[in-house]
């Protein structure tokens, strides 16, 4: 059996695997390139049109691919070189940008060719989230798995606080600059996936069928672990989230700039890391269940809390409340998905997870979106709120053995 205990001698492992720094370092560019380019986007789309539905629009844009392309990712990821896969995504991710830093730069950024762009990045993105999941167990042993994801969520969370931040910053001194830094951001992560090999599973590549497609759906519909904690953190998500919203806050409740946007946009990011490290030195070993719907309530009670503010400080604490709260359901629903899938399925099961994880963020925008321009961003964000706490109260009893999961499994479940 393999030992569950980590030391200083798996970091120093890890910090001599020529295959997984490259690894480190392109999910990390490419996560610093899109985060900047979210900020930019967000903002850039309330300055032309002062519209909560053209905000929530762009987290349609960016779902749509991911809807239509789901089915389609998770056989290509299944049967294709990953790595080609990641690489190409990440370069077409870096033309668009420099396409929009051009058109900045030429004065000619109009909302149709944002919204064209936003959607092209989506496809792209539609292929490269799921196939990079999939690809950190064809390139590690076994017993490095668990810290290499330890170490590779805190790296994204670092990701996710510095990418805003610096867009924000970058804003002030034109829309051409995030844009520009951001396309770089691509063409480095794609020269670093470029440069690591995978080892390929041995298992058979199952052939192509209308069968095979959806085999990633009746894998996790045949898991009630994963099912529930994927639909509740969909819901929860789904109904709570307010990222969309943060350009309004920001500039009509906040009163302040780019720069406080790329902070709101961070706050959640740095409770996600700071909940990460934490895991790391303390692992949840038990009352796992019961500890994820706690979580899913306190991110519920944040966003109430930062619906109300009008005071800076507070709202930041509340967003940073917030992002730790939800690194806990995101640490448990990925060691379930990755712990409990055989590896020749793991890019259609990743892509469903993809799906899961596109209709709570990008859709959850896009309703936020409608919703705060009929009632207001504020009732928006306090309706949220409270539907979250009343999903996790209703699926602590539709999912009943998720509630007394006490620690996560160790291999794939038996089929």
């Amino acid at each position: 059996m393999t030992s569950n205990s980590h030391g200083p001698e798996d970091d120093d492992r890890l910090s001599r695997h020529r295959p997984f720094l490259f690894f480190w370092f392109a999910r990390v560019f490419s996560a610093l390139g899109y985060q900047m380019t979210a900020v930019v986007v967000g903002w850039l789309v309330y300055e032309k049109t002062g519209s909560a539905y053209y905000l929530g629009l762009v987290g349609l844009c960016q779902f749509l691919p991911m809807l239509l392309l789901t089915f389609v990712v998770g056989h290509v990821a299944d049967r294709f070189d990953r790595r080609r896969i990641v690489a190409l995504c990440q370069a077409c991710e870096m033309l668009i940008l420099a396409g929009l830093a051009l058109g900045a730069a030429l004065d000619r950024l109009e909302v149709p060719l944002i919204f064209a762009a936003i959607f092209g990045i989506g496809m792209a993105r539609a292929f490269e989230a799921p196939t990079l999941s999939a690809i950190l167990p064809s390139i590690l042993s076994p017993s490095l798995i668990q810290r290499a994801i330890s170490i590779s969520s805190s790296a994204m969370q670092t990701a996710m606080i510095l990418g805003p931040s610096i867009g924000g910053v970058l804003y002030a001194f034109g829309v051409v600059w995030p844009l520009a830094v951001a396309s770089v951001f691509f063409l480095v992560a794609t020269l670093c996936t470029l440069q690591f090999r995978l080892t390929r599973s041995s298992a058979p590549r199952e052939p192509f069928s209308l069968g095979s497609v959806f085999t990633g759906v009746r894998f996790i519909r045949s898991q009630p672990l994963i099912l529930g904690t994927i639909s509740l953190d969909l819901f929860a998500v789904l109904l709570g989230g307010i990222t969309s919203l943060l350009p309004i806050f920001a500039k009509d409740i906040l009163q302040t700039g780019p720069w406080g946007l790329g902070l709101l946009r961070a706050a959640p990011a740095l409770g996600a890391l700071t909940m990460s490290l934490l895991l790391t030195r303390s692992l949840l070993k038990s009352g796992v269940g019961m500890k994820m719907f706690l979580a899913v309530i306190a991110f519920g009670a944040a966003t109430i809390v930062f619906s109300l503010s009008s005071n800076f400080i507070l709202s930041f604490v509340a967003l940073v409340t917030l992002g730790g709260a939800d690194n806990i359901s995101v640490v448990i629903r990925n060691s379930l998905v990755l712990l409990s899938t055989p590896d020749e399925m793991r890019g259609r099961v990743n892509s469903v997870n993809s799906l899961f994880i596109g209709t709570s963020n990008q859709v959850g925008d896009f309703e936020s979106g409608i919703v705060a321009g009929l009632v207001g961003a504020v009732p928006a964000g306090i309706i949220g709120g409270v539907g979250t706490i009343l999903i996790a109260l209703l699926w602590m009893r539709m999912f009943p053995q998720l509630r007394r999961l006490d620690v996560l499994p160790t291999g794939p479940a038996r089929q």
